[in-house]
């Protein structure tokens, strides 16, 4: 079955594996997704992640990180921009997520980046997420 949107459902699997205690979860690759992944962890929403051949297909191990008490760290994650609608911002009008506190995931012209440094870059873009 083919996903129609595959960065919600890996959105959706970290979500989930979160809820679910889970130490790990693996989701199939693309360049895309890797380097949200990239950016969960530089932001330390993630513990690590590797990329691993699994069955003859390539996928991500996102290994997942908790508080002292086994709270999850991301509390919440959402895609902006769906397949249906697509939202783009400028650098002046770039939101804040949870007042500064959260992290927004932007497609800009210079690759993928949070939207606090494509807000200092002065370039806008395709907004994919919040995550907090």
């Amino acid at each position: 079955m083919s996903v129609s949107d595959p960065v919600a459902d890996m959105l959706t699997k970290i979500r989930n594996a979160g809820m679910a205690k889970h130490e790990k979860v693996d989701i199939p690759t693309s360049k895309l997704k890797l380097e949200i992944v990239k950016i969960l962890k530089i932001e330390g929403y993630i513990r690590n992640f590797k990329k691993t051949s699994q069955d003859g297909s390539n996928v991500i191990r996102v290994y997942l990180k908790y508080g002292d008490d086994t709270a999850p760290i991301i509390h919440g994650l959402e895609k902006v921009s769906k397949p249906g609608r697509r939202v783009y911002m400028g650098y002046k009008k770039m939101p804040r997520v949870y007042n500064g506190y959260g992290t927004l995931i932007v497609s800009t012209s210079m690759g993928i980046t949070t939207g606090k440094k494509a807000a200092e870059k002065k370039v806008g873009g395709e907004v994919i997420c919040s995550v907090w």
